[in-house]
């Protein structure tokens, strides 16, 4: 009897390939990059499995050239947005993801992004490997201390637990939150966070980092007008979803100086 063919739409590390090909027919992708919607149809044709990609659209369309055989949709990654879950319930198809899995990593992320901006590393590295850097200068690449400042967390599931968390014991910094209207009551004794509405977030803090799924109602939650209502000293750290953000407007922000830097690990476009 012939395996099922479990199609990987991009080579993943070798230790999850073995544990696949010791069961199955295992077809992956031959180019290292994003496939076209054409390219992808074409791979996942009589799949009984797909093992896809944050960045594979999987829609109906994509569910309808794979056929009838396709079981599940394994999602290599936390999110799940890039999925239609209404298409696949339809076809009967399962649909998976891997929560918990990159907690401690994107909250480590996320606070290298925000050391590295807060004290303008990414920019010194430039400037000395230009041939720029001709000795000290009291003011030369000056960035912000974070011990004692306020960060502000959009959304406080796992990873943004995590990072207030880090911030508070490793940098001393006070902690104020918003997710949905909820409380975390034992992040709150622990490390004295403070629950508060998103308007009080972007005013007040001089960090605000971003860990909220992509939803409608996230979609540009950080726009022009909310990033005029920040300090023109505050950073903005974005590790969730890229459309999050309003690109066009946060570009502007920075351009105009209305915040004074941003982290971004995500891209809308």
């Amino acid at each position: 009897m012939a395996k099922p063919v479990v199609v990987v739409t991009r080579k993943i590390p070798d230790a999850g390939l073995e544990l696949l090909k010791n069961r199955f027919d295992v077809k992956i992708s031959k180019v290292d990059r994003v496939l076209s919607a054409p390219e992808l149809k074409k791979l996942v044709a009589g799949a009984s499995a797909i093992l896809a990609l944050l960045t594979d659209k999987i829609d109906d369309g994509l569910l309808t050239a794979a056929g009838k055989n396709l079981k599940i949709v394994a999602n290599f990654a936390v999110g799940f947005d890039n999925v239609d879950l209404a298409a696949a319930k339809k076809r009967k198809v399962v649909v998976t993801n891997t929560p918990g899995v990159l907690t401690e990593a994107v909250a480590e992320h996320t606070i290298a992004l925000l050391i590295s901006t807060a004290r303008r590393i990414v920019e010194s590295d430039k400037f000395t490997r230009a041939g720029r850097y001709e000795g000290w200068e009291p003011e030369l690449l000056l960035g912000h201390e974070l011990a004692g400042k306020t960060l502000g967390i959009l959304g406080l599931g796992r990873i943004g637990s995590r990072v207030a968390e880090i911030a508070s014991r490793g940098f001393g910094m006070k902690v104020i939150y918003y997710d949905n209207g909820n409380r975390n009551r034992d992040l709150d004794k622990a490390i004295g966070a403070e629950a508060v509405s998103i308007r009080k977030i972007l005013t007040a803090a001089d960090v605000v980092s971003l860990h909220v799924p992509l939803t409608r109602e996230t979609k540009h939650l950080i726009g022009r007008s909310e990033l005029s209502s920040m300090k023109r000293t505050a950073i903005l750290i974005n590790t969730a979803r890229g459309p999050v953000v309003d690109e066009k407007a946060l570009a502007q922000a920075l351009k105009k100086k209305t915040i004074w830097g941003a982290g971004i690990d995500v891209f809308e476009f």
